[in-house]
């Protein structure tokens, strides 16, 4: 892969994402609305850290942030392994139909490509996680920034699940495929209950 997608603005991937091209696409979308949810939550951090009504919690914040830092990176480098895992994909579906090999081929590209999305959604889960505490113990300023963080990771763990289906529909192994979509199902269930918890919590105490 040339580009790292990672690594362009804002302004061209967008663009790279409304072409025909294949990738970027939404797994890897998936994964960059990961890093912003985290990235909010962040800043949530840094709002609150420094500050003497917040001093008792510091240290738990200072913790929380360099673990949403990690999860900010993990997730960016996600962004271009899920477009690296398509590139075999896309080839194997212009395998012909006839040749003896292409089922083989087309079922390791298939695995390999729903592998990214959901380590893309084990991310959320622990972002999630991070975003809980700090819309509970984080500057009350910024409060709305943690409930607009935990609205982005259910977003972001809800598109990288449909990434995850569109490539066990077309398994040939039906027990690995339905106990793939078992494991990213549990993950996401509990990501995006704990995601609309936030929320409505967030959302309580604004109104």
């Amino acid at each position: 892969m040339e580009n790292s997608f990672k690594e362009i603005s804002i302004k061209e991937y967008t663009r790279e994402l409304s072409s025909s091209e294949a990738v970027p696409g939404g797994g890897g979308t998936s994964a960059l609305v990961g890093a912003l949810a985290v990235s909010l939550g962040n800043m949530v951090g840094s709002l609150t850290v420094g500050k003497k009504k917040y001093q008792d919690v510091e240290d738990e914040i200072k913790d929380l942030m360099a673990r949403g830092e990690s999860l900010r990176l993990k997730l960016l480098d996600l962004i271009d392994k899920d477009a690296e895992s398509f590139i075999p994909l896309a080839a194997a579906y212009r395998i012909d139909k006839e040749d003896p090999d292409r089922d083989e081929i087309m079922e390791k590209a298939l695995k390999d490509a729903s592998m990214v999305p959901l380590d893309i959604i084990k991310a959320c889960k622990e972002v999630v996680e991070i975003i809980e505490i700090l819309a509970e113990k984080g500057s009350r300023l910024a409060v709305s920034d943690a409930g607009a963080a935990a609205t982005l990771v259910k977003a972001a763990a809800e598109a990288a699940v449909l990434n995850i289906y569109i490539n066990t529909k077309f398994m040939k192994n039906r027990n690995y495929a339905e106990n793939q979509n078992k494991i990213a199902n549990n993950l996401v269930k509990e990501c995006v209950e704990r995601a609309e918890g936030v929320y409505g919590k967030v959302v309580e105490n604004l109104m």
